[in-house]
């Protein structure tokens, strides 16, 4: 998981300790010329400059190096990145911050101080990817409603019967609507998934209005007392102007409480285009986001919550119900550096 991005981090991690050593040897090669001259006419001026010598390393030589070899290494580092399919604001922000954090790591070894760097400017990304769902959920008028959109493949529908099985863990009661009224297929799909988990289904004929299924559910839901409502839109393109008008319409008639974009991180950056163009029609107030098990580059799930500046919620990393997990920025730190 996320192989390619990591090899990426590593190698500009190697090629900087590599870079900082260079210039340590060379420091050390000029401060023995100098003690050697003075060394039989000058001895206390000899002990002087050492004793300065040493305190100028204390203070942070060991990461000196030339301001046009870092450019070089972060340009390296960019370009691995770029091709990782991480968004180009995020690279932008990574090397902003390496450059103005790695002096203050000075007092650590080298490789110690290029990690470090790194990771606290992946975290500084991550954290637009930080909030608690689960204390929305207990903290919001009941029923809440969940509105879901993205384009078609992406496991939409598989990730609202994750989501209904995690909830169910947590007592709480569903209902799913099925508001993509244009495939039979995709009404069967998710009332077999209703079925399995013994959920009601509120659906209607093909080619009805979405919005008024929308409608359906929610009065279910407060006619029963279910806490959440869980509303599958149809997949569509975000070049579709018919479909994603039809979505605003759904959006105007629910109401939702949250409209959560479903991507695949398999499509890099696409997902990340896709999560914009959809926050512009609809604004999305999180994300989440499938296939990451299957995903070696990691583009798409360090930059997607950045673009957009709203959370990523869950990953999908397998298609059992118990293949959904809650995303935080210490997950994904751990997999690209530990």
């Amino acid at each position: 998981m996320f192989d390619f991005l990591k090899k990426k981090f590593k190698k500009f991690e190697d090629a900087l300790e590599r870079e900082v050593e260079k210039t340590e040897v060379a420091e050390d090669t000029e401060r023995d010329r100098q003690v050697e001259q003075k060394v039989e006419s000058e001895l206390e001026k000899q002990l002087e400059l050492e004793k300065q010598l040493g305190s100028d390393t204390a203070a942070g030589t060991k990461l000196r190096m030339s301001e046009k070899k870092l450019d070089e290494l972060l340009w390296d580092l960019e370009m691995g990145l770029l091709e990782a399919d991480v968004a180009l604001p995020v690279v932008e922000d990574i090397k902003k911050t390496v450059k103005r954090q790695l002096p203050a790591m000075a007092s650590r070894k080298p490789g110690e101080a290029v990690r470090a760097t790194l990771k606290k400017a992946i975290a500084n990304i991550l954290s637009a990817s930080e909030e608690n769902f689960w204390t929305f959920v207990q903290e919001s008028d009941k029923p809440v409603v969940l509105m879901f959109v993205g384009v078609n493949g992406t496991g939409k529908t598989t990730s609202i019967a994750k989501l209904v099985h995690q909830l169910q863990e947590r007592d709480y009661t569903c209902v799913m609507g099925a508001c993509d009224t244009f495939r039979a297929g995709a009404i069967e799909q998710l009332q077999q998934h209703a079925d399995n988990l013994n959920v009601k289904l509120i659906k209607h004929d093909i080619g009805s209005d979405p919005a008024a299924v929308a409608y359906d559910a929610i009065q279910h839901a407060k006619a029963k007392y279910k806490d959440i409502v869980l509303l599958d839109t149809a997949g569509r393109m975000q070049t579709n102007i018919n479909l994603m008008d039809e979505m605003k319409k759904i959006r105007r008639v629910a109401d939702p409480d949250k409209i959560i974009f479903v991507g695949d991180a398999l499509t890099g950056n696409d997902a990340v285009e896709q999560a914009k163009r959809f926050n512009q029609v609809v604004p999305i107030d999180g994300i989440i986001l499938n296939k990451v098990d299957a995903d070696a580059k990691g583009g798409a799930a360090l930059s997607i919550a950045y673009t957009i500046g709203k959370p990523l919620l869950f990953i999908g990393n397998g298609q059992e119900y118990d293949d959904q997990i809650v995303f935080t920025p210490e997950w994904m730190l751990q997999r690209l550096f530990d």
